[in-house]
């Protein structure tokens, strides 16, 4: 869309093109106009309006017949790459916890918050459900069998595998419609059916592939439509050219509605968008207001209008089937909850007064109760237990009380909790009313001192607690003063004293001027990990208010004014979902073991370990010759830019050759692509792993491919355009280089067997830390585990006996650590190799053991380890090893000689080192330091068990409340 730059006056010279380089098609913003006198030398004539150079429709729907039956081959060839053992493994695999459970969820209409849109996750509980899955598999653990509950599996796993299908034609066309050979076209196709963790990704319950294919079916859109708009104003409007911005408006609304990672993709579109309308702000020849304000209200319409209403239809589908409570409602308003099924409130009276039954919700955790309940602090003064539980208990129940109780008609105080009932004034409780707060079922009241809290040990924080007994008059560190926080409360009356629902106040303790306070620490297990409650001084406001949710008193009858939450509707809970999914992903700030950050990506240092089993294992990694050559052709692009910038400061007119101005925007169009779906991750502190990489590496390689086109058929200079063969069998050698990378590690996507020895020799580097102690030492040892009567019965419900040990990794010597603590493990529904009949099984011993081995796996005795210290880098792995013995008590081996190994899962993030690069932040205003501090219960081993990313991890009002 860019008319040529002329040659330069002599007076001056003209303007490089801006960053990404416009369409050809389009005005160069400070350019000269083109004439015939500033034309090259044979060079015909040039348009006069915003149409470009060297230009030629490349409607895909224009194909000659040979393309489609390519295309037809390559979406073939494709499935098969993607289904081939589709149903392996049979168990859970890594975020599969996750994506399985929200099917789970959907289909059960429970209520669940995820940081991802809703689109993919319905299509997977939507193929579930054609497949005839009820819901009742919780997928809760990497490893929990398939097989034995029916789980339709294969069929879930078949939209993301179907989407990995699409992906390889969708390449294909989009290098068509972006002008490059057939055959390069294919070649790009086949990069993208035999990049490795393109395929791992497709064949489990993950979300990364729909994502994909939404990016991809993007770029294949706006390609075309940008194709249309270089044609000149002859195309504008056609039917073409507005099937293309309505396909690239759709294509963006559903990559959003994936992922919030298809926001790079609208800055992509968006920015391309932009330089063509300054494009078309130039052309005043051709282009008037009028005409201008077309386009413009086309692309608003198309690239604004559909992509919003579209993720907001997604949104409603979800609210639409999640209308019962569930674990994740705790993270949304009182307001929002209520419109849940049973969790809706009757209508409750409005004014809150002296003797007034009520509970007490917390503000800014998402509505937890002031609770109280029989057990005691273990340290500081060891008085009852003050906390925050998220669900309605009896144990919520407080009953407010003057700082003195009433005086009767004699003058003396009337005792007892019906004292304010009969009063003829009523007792409303104004804004520094001081009260005391009792907690009925164990009549102790509301209590704070100068002693410090037993998990947030900081010297701004009191520790609060129940304290007193029935009958006790209490003391002044009982008194509280309500303050009520104008700015927060509803206008009117709920500003002056307290009523429920509409107005926010604080609690401020008179005696220390702390304020009762709470945030998201959990307590330990002594205190069934509900929130803390501490009273604080300085504490942020919203962490410190608070408002009455129930209400009963005897004189508020029947006919006494009501209120209720106000119905938010459908845009308020859209726009409520968004903010608490925006705060929770960035809230994500934990190291994982398996994360690596951005700089890592486009070398391919690492991947991530997904599952493992029997001797097998999927790790997540690329195809390092597609990686590399495309992260060289980003390199490429980078480098002819800055030359080409250094020439035209020079005086040189190398933008007055078409080739060299469609070389520049056309690849630089998908190297800003590269680049906007890569660098935003730098400024990310939350947790990243090589999957986020997967759209950036779509854009570059569709840059390589548009470098190769360019260096083998159109620069003229290099000869090989008229040498087609050439550059034809340059790319079948490419591509045979790539299926054989592919076919090298397929194996880790695939979950097939391995021998440790092929795993060693296509190991390049240490930092691929997938495991090669795992497989065996040959491939007859599998059939020989194939054929152990453990085969037989994989759905056994036997407990193996177990060795917990600690063993190296592959790459150092490993200290297992002073202990390595461990239960024996129970595993009723995992296939055990060696195992006896079913009933026959019983565990007769486990023990706990430490070794130490080398980076090949081989033992080393306490000699060799104290050579070491000190010289080599420790690190600790867990593994749970099973040893089956006969009915005589001998000990029955699996592998292909005895010693060999037996079935161990791979180490899991949450128990190997964590990457050192991954800052880790506390999101402000949360939680406090020294709350890590926490006492260690049972809960707190739980957190040792490996788990899946939590990146994906499903939030839950226990794990915040």
């Amino acid at each position: 869309m860019a008319r040529s730059a002329a040659a330069k006056a002599a007076s001056g010279r003209v303007s490089p093109p801006l960053p990404p380089n416009p369409a050809p098609t389009q005005p160069i913003p400070g350019t000269v106009s083109t004439s015939s006198k500033n034309k090259n030398k044979g060079a015909s004539k040039r348009p006069n309006d915003y149409t470009s150079e060297g230009v030629a429709d490349n409607d895909v729907f224009l194909l000659p017949g040979s393309d489609y039956q390519l295309l037809l081959g390559i979406t073939l060839l494709a499935a098969a790459v993607r289904l081939f053992r589709i149903y392996q493994p049979t168990s859970v695999v890594f975020d599969e916890v996750h994506f399985g459970g929200f099917a789970s969820k959907y289909i059960k209409g429970k209520f669940f918050m995820d940081v991802h849109p809703p689109l993919a996750k319905l299509m997977i509980t939507l193929f579930g459900y054609l497949a005839g899955f009820d819901g009742n598999f919780d997928f809760k653990e990497i490893g929990k069998d398939y097989l034995e509950p029916g789980v339709p599996y294969v069929a879930m796993r078949l939209f993301p595998a179907i989407c990995g299908v699409l992906l390889a034609p969708t390449m294909f066309l989009t290098l068509k419609a972006a002008g490059c050979r057939t055959f390069i076209a294919a070649m790009g196709a086949c990069l993208i059916i035999f990049e490795n963790g393109l395929l791992t990704q497709a064949r489990l319950i993950l979300l990364d592939s729909p994502l994909m294919i939404a990016t991809a079916f993007t770029a294949l859109a706006f390609t075309s439509f940008t194709n249309q708009q270089e044609l000149g104003p002859s195309r504008a409007f056609s039917p073409s050219w507005w099937f293309w911005l309505v396909m690239t408006g759709l294509g963006l609304g559903m990559t959003v509605s994936i992922k919030w990672v298809g926001l790079f993709t609208i800055a992509w579109v968006g920015g391309l968008t932009l330089v063509q309308l300054w494009v078309l702000w130039g052309d005043h020849r051709n282009v008037t207001i009028s005409t201008f304000s077309k386009h413009f209200l086309a692309r608003a319409f198309c690239l604004i209008a559909i992509p919003v209403a579209f993720y907001m239809a997604m949104f409603g589908i979800h609210f639409l089937c999640l209308v019962n409570p569930g674990e994740g409602d705790g993270f949304m308003s009182s307001e929002f909850q209520s419109t849940l099924n049973s969790k809706g409130m009757q209508d409750v009276p409005a004014d809150v007064l002296m003797g007034s039954k009520v509970s007490i919700r917390h503000v800014n955790t998402q509505g937890g109760y002031l609770h109280s309940h029989p057990l005691m602090y273990p340290t500081g003064s060891k008085q009852q237990q003050i906390t925050l539980y998220p669900h309605k208990d009896d144990n919520n129940l407080w009953f407010l009380e003057n700082q003195t109780q009433p005086l009767g008609a004699d003058g003396l105080p009337i005792n007892g909790t019906s004292a304010w009932n009969n009063l003829e004034e009523t007792p409303y409780i104004k804004n520094g009313a001081i009260i005391r707060v009792y907690h009925v079922p164990t009549h102790r009241r509301l209590h704070s001192h100068d002693v410090r809290p037993p998990v947030t040990e900081a010297e701004w924080q009191n520790e609060v607690s129940a304290y007193g007994y029935e009958g006790f008059d209490g003391d002044a560190n009982d008194f509280f003063r309500v303050e009520i926080v104008k700015k927060k409360s509803k206008a009117g009356v709920a500003q002056e004293r307290l009523r429920t629902i509409d107005t926010k106040f604080r609690l401020v303790h008179v005696m220390t001027g702390c304020v009762l306070f709470s945030h998201k620490v959990k307590l330990p297990a002594w205190a069934s990990e509900q929130q803390e409650v501490t009273c604080a001084r300085g504490g942020t406001l919203p962490n410190s208010l608070w408002y009455i949710e129930s209400n009963e008193h005897a004189k508020l009858g029947p006919d006494a004014e009501k209120v209720n939450y106000a119905n938010p509707g459908f845009l308020g809970k859209f726009w409520e979902l968004q903010k608490v999914m925006w705060k929770t992903n960035a809230g994500l700030v934990e190291s994982h073991a398996w994360d690596s950050r951005p700089d890592s990506w486009p070398i391919l240092r690492r991947g991530i370990n997904f599952w493992g089993r029997n001797h097998r294992q999927i790790y997540l990694i690329g195809n390092p010759i597609v990686w590399w050559s495309a992260t060289a052709a980003v390199v490429i692009y980078i480098l002819f830019k800055g030359i080409a910038v250094l020439r035209w400061q020079r005086s040189f007119n190398d933008y007055a050759d078409p080739v060299f101005k469609r070389f520049d925007y056309e690849i630089g169009t998908s190297v800003l692509g590269w680049a906007l779906h890569y660098f935003p991750f730098y400024l990310m502190q939350r947790q990243l792993f090589l999957h986020h990489y997967f759209p950036a590496l779509y854009f570059s390689v569709i840059a390589f491919c548009q470098i190769f086109d360019f260096v083998v058929a159109r620069i003229s200079a290099l000869g090989l355009k008229k040498n087609p063969l050439i550059g034809k069998a340059g790319a079948l050698l490419f591509l045979l280089i790539s299926v054989a990378a592919f076919t090298l590690l397929s194996p880790l996507a695939y979950g097939n067997a391995w021998t440790k020895a092929e795993c060693k020799r296509v190991k390049l580097f240490n930092t691929w830390d997938w495991d090669c102690n795992t497989f065996l030492d040959s491939y007859e040892a599998y059939d020989q585990l194939a054929n152990s009567p453990a085969a037989a019965s994989p759905t056994s419900t036997s407990k193996p006996s177990v060795n917990v040990q600690a063993p190296a990794p592959a790459e150092n010597p490993v200290a297992a650590g002073e202990q390595a603590k461990a239960p024996a493990v129970e595993q009723p529904k995992e296939k055990v190799s060696g195992a006896p009949a079913a009933g026959e099984q019983r565990v007769v011993h486990t023990e706990e053991r430490v070794e130490y081995r080398d980076q090949d796996g081989n033992l080393l005795d306490m000699e060799q380890v104290k050579a070491l210290e000190g010289k080599v880098e420790f690190k600790t792995r867990y593994e749970t090893r099973t040893r089956i013995i006969d009915a005589a008590g001998n000990e029955v081996f699996v592998g292909a000689q005895e010693g060999a190994p037996v079935p161990v899962a791979p180490p899991h993030p949450d128990v190997e080192g964590v990457d050192r690069e991954t800052p880790k932040n506390l999101a402000p205003d949360e939680s406090i330091p020294a709350a890590e501090k926490s006492v260690e219960g049972e809960k707190e081993a739980e957190g040792k068990v490996p788990k899946p990313a939590s990146e994906s991890k499903e939030k839950t009002a226990k794990e915040e409340l």
